[in-house]
C-alpha cells in the first residue's frame, strides 16, 4: 500500500502554549490580589475596577477560559493531528480560532474590570462577546471535525471521544445560557427570571466545569500519560464505560448547588440523586489512569511530567468524590455559602487543571524543539513548590468553612444566636492570610516553569512542520465482526449526535417542567416590578459584582431564619434578571435588607459606602466612594424598562415615558433625607440608586426578621 507524507502543525500548538502560560500567570496574579483584599481591603486602592467584585469574574474566567482554554486547545491540536495522522484540517482556521479566542479573552478582561457583566458566575461577559465565542467556537468545531473526517487511522481513539463530547456540550450549554436581550451595547437582561434563571445558570456553572475543565482535559490525560509513561491505557472497557457513564450523568447533577433555595425539591433531588451515581464514571477515568502507570513508578520517581500528571489525577479523584458528598444535602448544609466550596473548587483547579498544564508543557516543549528540558531538578521543585501550595491554600479553606458554619448555627443556651455575622468574618481572617501564602507558593512554580521553558526553547530548534507518514484510510474496508463499539468510533458524525443525544436528555428533563409546570414557581401577588430608581440600583449591584459575597436566599434553617427572617420563596424572584442568590457569603445575606430588624437608615448605607469600618468596625468590604460621585445614567432608563417588559416584567405600556420623572421623585426623596442626617449629595448620584434597591429588599414580603441581640 502507497504511504503518504504529510507534516504535523507546530506552530499553532506553540502559540497555544505560550497563551496557556501568559493567562495562567495573569490569572494566578489576580487570583492573589483578590486573596489579599480578604485581609488588606485596602488592596483595592479606591479604585473602582480593583474592587473584588470585578476582580473575581476576571480572575474566574482568566483561570477557566484563558489558562485552561488555551491549554486545552494546546493538547487537542498537538494530540488530535497524531491521533487522526493527519495535518489539522485548515490552517487559517486554526489561526483563526487562535487570534479569535485571544481577542475575546482580551475583550472580556476589559469589559469586566469597566463594570460590564450579566452577573452570572462563569458567563459573565455581555451579549456581543457570547456572539465572538459562539462563532469561535464553531469555527474551531469545524477545524477539529474536518481533521476528523480526513484522518488516516480507522478509529477514534478515546481521547477524540472526550473531544467531540465537549465541543458539542459546551455549544449546547453556551447557547441555552447567554438567552438575553439587549439593552445596550454593553447591557443586557437574561431572558429567564429567579428560579428559572438559577436553575438554567447552575445546570451551565456545573456543566461548565464538567464539560470545559474536566471532559477535554481527561481527552488529554488519556492520551499524554500513556505516551509519557509509554505505557497502553490500563483498560480500553473501563475507558468506554468512563466516557458514556460521565457524559451522561454529569449533565443532571447542576440542582446541587441550589439545594435548600427555592428551587423545587424534585429538582434538587435530582440532582443529588445524579451526583451520587457521578462517583463511579469519574473514579473508573482515574483509576483507568492511575493504573496505566502499573510497573512504571520508577519512571514516575525520575520524569517531573509524571509527577504533575499523577497528583493531578489524584486531585481529580479527590475533586470528583468530594463534589458528590457535597450534594448530599446534610453535608451541603454545613458546607453551601462557606469557604469549604472554595477550598473544593481550587483542589480542582490548582491541583487537576493546573497540574495537568504544567506537566503537559513539560511534556511538549522538549519535544517541540527537539531537545531536553532544561533542568529536571527546577521542574521537580515547581512540582513540589506547587503541591505544598496547593495543601497551605486547601487546609485553611476547609477549616475555614467548618468554622464559618459552626459559628452561624450556634446557639446560646438562652435560644439566641451567639455570633453576630462580623465575627464569623474576623475570626476566620489568619486562614485567608495562609491561604494567601499557599497562592505565593504556587505562583513562584509557575514562574519557575516560565523560566524553565524559556531556558529550553533557547537551547533547541523549534520543529515548525513535524514530518510523519502513514497509509491512507481505506474506507469500508471488511474487518469481519468487531466489538461493538468499534463500529461508533469509525463514526465521528454519529459520536456527536449520540453524545448530543445524551447529554440534552438530562437538561430538558429539568429544565421543561420548571419552565411549563406553574405550579413550580407559585406567583405572590404582592411581589411588584422594581420602580425605575430600584432597578437603575440592581443593575449598579450586579455592575459591582455584590453578589459574589452577598447572598439573597435565606435557606429554611433555624439559624438563618433568626439571623435573616422567613426563608424565601420562589415567587419572590420572579422579576429578578438575573437571579441574585449568591453563591458564597463572605458577607450577610441581603434577602430582608429593608424590611424589620436588619433595616438600616439611608444614612447608614450613605456612610458604610464611604467607609465600611465606620459603620462595621472590623469589615472586610472595601470602600466604594466612588458610588459617591458617579452619576447616575438615567438616559437609560426608559431602554431598560422596555427590555424588561419585553421579558415578562408588566410594566405598562408608555411607562419608559415617565420613568425617569419617577425615578427622580424617589430620588429626591432619599436625597432629602440624607440632608436631614447632615448628608450632602444629588439625587442622581450612584449611591442614591443602590440605596434604593437595597431598602426595596424584603418589602414585598411580609415578614419580621427574628435575630435577637447577639451575645459573645
Amino acid at each position: 500500500m502507497q504511504v503518504e507524507k504529510y507534516y504535523y502543525d507546530n506552530k499553532i500548538v506553540k502559540a497555544f502554549a505560550y497563551a496557556t502560560m501568559l493567562f495562567g500567570i495573569v490569572g494566578m496574579l489576580v487570583g492573589l490580589l483578590v486573596a489579599i483584599q480578604f485581609y488588606l481591603p485596602a488592596a483595592t486602592f479606591n479604585f473602582a475596577p480593583t474592587t473584588f467584585g470585578r476582580l473575581r469574574p476576571l480572575h474566574t474566567n482568566a483561570v477557566i477560559f484563558a489558562f485552561v482554554g488555551n491549554c486545552m486547545f494546546m493538547g487537542i491540536y498537538y494530540s488530535l493531528q497524531r491521533l487522526t495522522k493527519a495535518r489539522m484540517f485548515s490552517d487559517t482556521l486554526s489561526w483563526i480560532h487562535f487570534w479569535g479566542w485571544q481577542a475575546i479573552i482580551a475583550s472580556a478582561a476589559i469589559t469586566l474590570l469597566l463594570g460590564y457583566t450579566t452577573g452570572k458566575e462563569y458567563a459573565e461577559l455581555e451579549w456581543p462577546i457570547d456572539i465572538a465565542i459562539t462563532l469561535i467556537w464553531v469555527v474551531f468545531g469545524i477545524n477539529m471535525f474536518g481533521t476528523i473526517l480526513k484522518r488516516r487511522e480507522r478509529h477514534l481513539y478515546v481521547a477524540i471521544w472526550f473531544y467531540i463530547a465537549t465541543w458539542v456540550t459546551v455549544a449546547m450549554l453556551h447557547i441555552v445560557n447567554s438567552i438575553e436581550i439587549p439593552v445596550t451595547l454593553f447591557k443586557s437582561y437574561s431572558w429567564y427570571a429567579g428560579v428559572q434563571d438559577a436553575l438554567v445558570q447552575w445546570w451551565y456553572g456545573h456543566n461548565a466545569v464538567a464539560f470545559f475543565l474536566t471532559t477535554p482535559i481527561l481527552g488529554i490525560m488519556y492520551y499524554f500519560l500513556p505516551k509519557a509513561a509509554n505505557r497502553p491505557v490500563y483498560s480500553y472497557r473501563l475507558s468506554i464505560i468512563h466516557f458514556w457513564a460521565l457524559i451522561f450523568l454529569y449533565i443532571w447533577a447542576g440542582p446541587h448547588h441550589l439545594l435548600y433555595t427555592s428551587l423545587p425539591d424534585w429538582a434538587q433531588s435530582l440532582g443529588s440523586v445524579f451526583s451520587i451515581m457521578l462517583i463511579f464514571p469519574s473514579w473508573g477515568g482515574m483509576l483507568n489512569g492511575l493504573f496505566t502507570l502499573r510497573g512504571a513508578w520508577d519512571k514516575v520517581r525520575e520524569e517531573p511530567v509524571l509527577k504533575f500528571f499523577v497528583v493531578a489525577v489524584t486531585c481529580y479523584g479527590m475533586s470528583t468524590l468530594e463534589g458528590p458528598l457535597l450534594s448530599i444535602k446534610s453535608i451541603n448544609a454545613i458546607s453551601h455559602f462557606t469557604d469549604w466550596t472554595i477550598a473544593h473548587v481550587h483542589i480542582g483547579a490548582m491541583g487537576w487543571n493546573g497540574f495537568m498544564a504544567f506537566g503537559l508543557i513539560y511534556f511538549l516543549v522538549p519535544k517541540m524543539w527537539n531537545t531536553s528540558l532544561y533542568s529536571k531538578k527546577l521542574a521537580t521543585n515547581h512540582f513540589w513548590l506547587g503541591t505544598i501550595g496547593i495543601v497551605i491554600y486547601a487546609i485553611p479553606m476547609y477549616w475555614a468553612g467548618f468554622t464559618q458554619a459552626q459559628m452561624w448555627k450556634t446557639f446560646t443556651e438562652e435560644g439566641t444566636l451567639k455570633f453576630q455575622f462580623l465575627e464569623t468574618v474576623t475570626h476566620i481572617i489568619p486562614m485567608y492570610v495562609t491561604r494567601s501564602i499557599g497562592g505565593v507558593l504556587y505562583l513562584v512554580g509557575a514562574l519557575m516553569m516560565v523560566y524553565n521553558v524559556i531556558k529550553t526553547i533557547a537551547k533547541g530548534s523549534f520543529i515548525a512542520n513535524e514530518a510523519a507518514e502513514a497509509a491512507p484510510l481505506v474506507k469500508n474496508e471488511n474487518h469481519g465482526r468487531e466489538y461493538w463499539h468499534r463500529v461508533i468510533e469509525r463514526k465521528p458524525l454519529m459520536m456527536l449526535v449520540v453524545s448530543l443525544i445524551l447529554v440534552a436528555i438530562g437538561g430538558l428533563l429539568e429544565l421543561i417542567p420548571t419552565f411549563l409546570v406553574k405550579s413550580n414557581i407559585p406567583t405572590i401577588a404582592q411581589v411588584k416590578p422594581y420602580t425605575p430608581l430600584e432597578l437603575q440600583g440592581s443593575d449598579i449591584y450586579v455592575r459591582e459584582g455584590c453578589y459574589t459575597c452577598h447572598s439573597q436566599m435565606i435557606r429554611p434553617f433555624r439559624d438563618e431564619v433568626a439571623r435573616y427572617g422567613e426563608y424565601s420563596k420562589a415567587g419572590e424572584f420572579v422579576y429578578d434578571h438575573p437571579f441574585q442568590w449568591g453563591s458564597k457569603r463572605t458577607g450577610p445575606d441581603l434577602a430582608r435588607e429593608g424590611v424589620g430588624r436588619l433595616k438600616k437608615t439611608d444614612s447608614w448605607h450613605y456612610n458604610h459606602f464611604l467607609d465600611p469600618r465606620l459603620m462595621s468596625p472590623g469589615s472586610i468590604m472595601p470602600s466604594y466612594v466612588f458610588l459617591l460621585e458617579n452619576t447616575l445614567d438615567t438616559s437609560s432608563t426608559a431602554a431598560k424598562i422596555s427590555a424588561m417588559r419585553t421579558i415578562g416584567v408588566p410594566y405598562p405600556e408608555g411607562y419608559e415615558q415617565i420613568a425617569n420623572k419617577e425615578l427622580m421623585t424617589q430620588a429626591n426623596g432619599i436625597r432629602i433625607g440624607l440632608k436631614m442626617d447632615k448628608i450632602e449629595t444629588p439625587a442622581i448620584a450612584e449611591v442614591v440608586a443602590l440605596i434604593a434597591y437595597l431598602q426595596r429588599l424584603g418589602k414585598d414580603i411580609s415578614t419580621v426578621p427574628k435575630e435577637p441581640t447577639a451575645s459573645k
